[in-house]
């Protein structure tokens, strides 16, 4: 992929193992890291940021082919792979950085956001509200290197086996259209 028509999203929903392994199975995503956006502590570290004083969210940072998949389309996998409506919370991770989050690039992005956020809503793709934060992006701190592609790296660690494995399998058999095909 050309580098110069990729577009980026910057999501964050949950622990970012669980959105790094899904988004790269998305046809036309080039690459996806995994970082920490949102929060007032320059170049935080992961200690830091679990330690909930930063404001920082862990995110991903999803680098796209928009002639491959629209942001759109990547919204739609977002509010579907994990649930935004829980504050600060997916499942048994509890905390500010595992809050549901989109930090939008642009106006278009910003009005992408809320209006796949009111299609999901009317669709009732979950039966609570949807709390998840859509505000400006700023700046990205990439997440130390033992956190990228942490799924396929660690396969075997109980986390991965028992939280993001899961994820991924509901993800790939409700959205086989959009996996990469093998090589």
């Amino acid at each position: 992929m050309n580098n110069n028509t990729l577009q980026v999203a910057t999501l964050g929903g949950g622990c970012f193992w669980c959105l790094d392994a899904i988004y790269r199975d998305v046809q036309g995503v080039d690459r996806v890291v995994s970082g920490y956006s949102g929060g007032h502590l320059p170049n935080p570290t992961y200690e830091q940021v679990c330690g909930k004083k930063t404001g920082h969210a862990e995110v991903v940072q999803v680098w796209f082919d928009p002639s491959v998949i629209t942001y759109d389309d990547i919204l739609y996998i977002f509010w579907r792979i994990h649930d935004p409506t829980t504050p600060n919370r997916q499942g048994n991770d509890v905390g500010p950085q595992y809050r549901s989050v989109i930090f939008y690039h642009d106006e278009a992005q910003k009005a992408a956001a809320e209006r796949t956020r009111a299609e999901a809503e009317a669709a009732h793709v979950w039966p609570n509200p949807i709390v998840t934060e859509i505000v400006p992006f700023k700046v990205f701190y990439e997440a130390e290197g033992y956190h990228q592609d942490y799924f396929v790296n660690n396969p075997y660690q109980p986390y991965c086996v028992y939280v993001v494995d899961p994820k991924v399998k509901k993800f790939r058999k409700s959205f086989g259209d959009k996996l990469k095909q093998p090589a």
